[in-house]
């Protein structure tokens, strides 16, 4: 007996071990391509099929019990319809291929564009549905067309995991829905949150950057002959005991902008990085070049093209 035990044992665990395993899949991160084969859909009748099966039953019933060929035949026929429903629901989804993905670029708190593409196995998959965080999006595929394209939400910037994805269908009745998970390893960069709450300080310390003749206030020096009365500086004329006259100057024509980290003082982390994501997005839409000066200091740039703007983009949603 303890022989037959012994023996049953690592049997019965093995069993318990890979029944776990079955329940755990989709779960836990896993490479691509993914394939969804019969071990992993899932296929249960929706509210109309219990309905149609409560009917069919009914149907059963009644015609047995009059003995009503034509009744009997109707419902034998309707009952093989729902068989050939349930199998080609579990067709739509079975042999699916995901080959690769990749990710858009987006900013946080903005649902960002997931591109999938699947292997083109020349079977067309109109009810194909990927629901990401219990929103539900259709991604039909057909013979010769074998992309699709879904968004995922986003609430943090950085480095995030690609999100579990339930791809599933009700085709062809609605009577049974098939459905699986598939979780991607991997991982998709999102941008700082843009916040608009403040403009970019456009003056420039390098004297060789200024041009005289602006509205931006440079310094004081004494009063020549033919200066502006306005632009006397009367306060500090009375302390100097000599007139004194302000000069007036302005960045040159196409010097770059300077987006400077340490000089936001003051203001918090979150609120300083999403600041300056709007200073680059709007220099960038503008074709200006900026410099983007990082905490450690490290200047990044001047430049204005799409390389420099996910460069900057990327240093700020890296940071930690």
């Amino acid at each position: 007996m303890d022989t037959i035990a012994r023996g049953a044992g690592p049997g019965i665990a093995t069993r318990v071990r890979h029944w776990s395993r079955s329940l755990m899949r989709g779960r836990q991160p896993e490479p691509l391509p993914v394939r969804l084969d019969s071990h992993r859909i899932y296929i249960v009748p929706t509210r109309a099929g219990l309905g149609f099966t409560v009917l069919l039953a009914a149907m059963l019933v009644g015609a047995l019990n009059y003995q009503n060929n034509a009744a009997l035949l109707l419902t034998c026929m309707l009952g093989a319809a729902l068989a050939s429903s349930m199998l080609l629901t579990w067709r739509e989804l079975h042999d699916l291929n995901l080959r690769s993905l990749h990710a858009d670029h987006g900013f946080c708190g903005a649902r960002v564009p997931l591109h999938l593409a699947f292997a083109d196995d020349r079977q067309p998959r109109h009810g194909l549905r990927i629901s990401i965080d219990k929103l539900e999006q259709p991604c039909p595929l057909q013979p010769g067309n074998s992309l699709a394209t879904v968004t995922v939400p986003t609430e943090r910037r950085g480095w995030m995991a690609l999100p579990r994805m339930q791809v599933s269908s009700t085709l062809p009745f609605g009577l049974f829905r098939a459905w699986s998970w598939i979780t991607p390893a991997g991982h998709m960069l999102v941008y700082p949150r843009i916040l608009r709450d403040a403009r970019p300080r456009e003056r420039h310390d390098d004297p060789n950057d200024r041009i005289a003749g602006g509205d931006e206030f440079a310094n004081l020096r004494n009063y020549r002959p033919g200066d502006p009365i306005r632009h006397v500086a009367w306060k500090a004329s009375a302390r100097h005991d000599h007139l004194l006259v302000r000069e007036f100057d302005r960045a040159a024509p196409g010097q770059p902008l300077r987006f400077d980290w340490n000089a936001l003082t003051g203001v918090e982390r979150e609120t300083r990085i999403s600041r300056l994501t709007s200073w680059v997005c709007d220099a960038y839409a503008a074709a200006h070049p900026w410099i983007l000066v990082l905490e450690d200091r490290r200047p990044i740039g001047p430049a204005s093209d799409a390389a420099h703007y996910h460069r900057c983009l990327s240093a700020l949603a890296e940071l930690p």
